[in-house]
């Protein structure tokens, strides 16, 4: 009987058996076979205290004590209210977000954001727009609706016939679809210019919204916007009266060095998703953020979200997310992520900027994306069927590294990438050792497919 087949779990990979996690501490997690891994990708982009932070473990403890769940359908509760304070408060004022609607987890988010925006329009006399615009090379959960909204091929295809019909524009992904004698601004402008040409090819009145991540995550590394591009859309949707989604779950609360990673772009969400770091993985949780011109327009109309699951605003789960909230507040982290960020940025371009494999190294704060290729100067992929993403996680494994490589960078078919997303409580002493076993890993890595 193989390792895999010993198991009743249900893993994503039946045929090989993870290793069983028993610990962790800080930025470290430990196996049942006592070797210890750097957690540098916090999961995925989860962890942002790490493993095993007392203030958050000792809140959970006492709301466990005081009440652990309370349905939604009767009750709201101190901790959801409070969590909710937090978040309005620490949001800056002007974008205009005044609610929190609570869920389990960033797929979830994305669900109840797509409802919204549609019962909105539903709300002011508008029940003829049903299209949503998003981005090729997107990731936005794996529930139905964000798959659909999503634009990952590889993860759609055997899918196609359940999805909703979204319409797909390119992604702002600067490394590979930038001209060369072309600015960030023209780039940016020519993005917004095929954003609103497929507006205008639809029917401006048919779009609800166009979702985006405010910076791509796990399906395209870690791909950040050029200078203007939000402000260029935002403009082109407000032109024609369409929401803007921005999908934080992987790229918010507090990762790129801001709470919000669109703070730095100069432009605020209508409906904004957040999650993983919303709650650290100390409890299942995520939110959406609404504008209060979206709660106004439903609190005039219906009155009541056509909405809801089992564990909105779970109470354990609230007390777990306000710690986490409440401690990257008091700490300070968010400058510590920033520097932390300029740290890590530094350590990976003096060791890959001639690396003869890596194209690409891009993020903010802790939160990177290093594309992998098989020829520098031409930025060629490796051929899909060396699996090198694979071979990376494999090599760092053995190397008591946790990062997160994945394939499709480019097409959701062809290219490599390594996302990284440590603890904002990692030190540079830490910062250096993921550098030094991340370098081993990529070169053993490719070693069969450059033969």
């Amino acid at each position: 009987m193989s390792q895999a087949s010993s198991s009743r779990v249900f893993h994503r990979h039946l045929r090989n058996q993870p290793p069983i996690a028993v610990g962790g501490q800080g930025v470290y997690l430990r196996d049942a076979e006592g070797r210890e891994y750097i957690d540098a990708s916090g999961g995925a982009a989860v962890s942002c205290l790490g493993h095993g932070h007392p203030d958050v473990i000792a809140a959970m403890h006492a709301q466990i004590d005081k009440l652990a769940y309370a349905h939604t359908g009767f009750f709201s509760s101190e901790v959801a209210e409070a969590l909710a304070e937090q978040l309005i408060r620490t949001t800056p004022a002007e974008s205009g977000l005044s609610h929190v609607y609570y869920v389990s987890g960033g797929s979830e988010a994305i669900e109840a954001a797509l409802k919204m925006a549609r019962q909105y329009f539903v709300e002011i006399g508008q029940p003829q727009r049903r299209r949503f615009i998003a981005r090729r090379q997107s990731y936005h959960g794996n529930t139905l609706g964000a798959l659909a909204i999503g634009g990952n091929q590889w993860r759609r295809a055997q899918f196609e016939p359940l999805l909703i019909d979204v319409t797909h524009v390119s992604p702002c992904y600067a490394y590979r679809d930038q001209q060369p004698q072309e600015s960030e601004q023209a780039y940016g402008q020519r993005l917004a210019q095929e954003l609103e040409a497929t507006i205008l090819e639809h029917g401006a009145d048919s779009i609800i919204a166009f979702v985006a991540e405010t910076i791509g995550g796990a399906t395209a590394g870690v791909i950040t916007p050029v200078a203007g591009y939000f402000k260029a859309i935002r403009e082109v949707c407000d032109r024609y009266g369409i929401l803007l989604i921005l999908d934080e779950v992987m790229c918010g609360m507090g990762r790129t060095g801001t709470l919000h990673a669109w703070e730095q772009e100069g432009v605020a969400p209508d409906i904004q998703t957040i999650a993983k770091g919303l709650g650290g993985g100390y409890q299942p949780i995520g939110a959406v953020l609404a504008g209060k011109h979206i709660v106004d327009a439903m609190n005039a109309g219906s009155g009541f979200f056509h909405h809801g699951h089992t564990y909105l605003a779970h109470p354990t789960a609230c007390a777990a997310a306000l710690a986490v909230q409440q401690v990257i507040e008091r700490d300070d982290l968010l400058a510590q992520v920033r520097d932390r960020g300029r740290y890590l940025m530094q350590q990976l371009n003096e060791r890959f900027a001639n690396h003869p494999f890596v194209g690409d190294v891009r993020g903010r704060g802790l939160f990177v994306g290093i594309e992998l290729v098989a020829d520098k100067a031409t930025k060629a992929p490796f051929d899909p069927r060396f699996a090198v993403h694979a071979g990376v996680k494999r090599e760092a494994m053995a190397r008591g590294l946790a990062c997160y490589p994945a394939m499709g960078t480019i097409d959701g078919k062809h290219g490599d990438h390594i996302m990284l997303a440590p603890p904002f409580v990692i030190n540079e002493a830490e910062i250096d050792q993921v550098v030094d076993r991340l370098e081993g890993a990529i070169l053993a890595a490719v070693r069969p497919a450059i033969g």
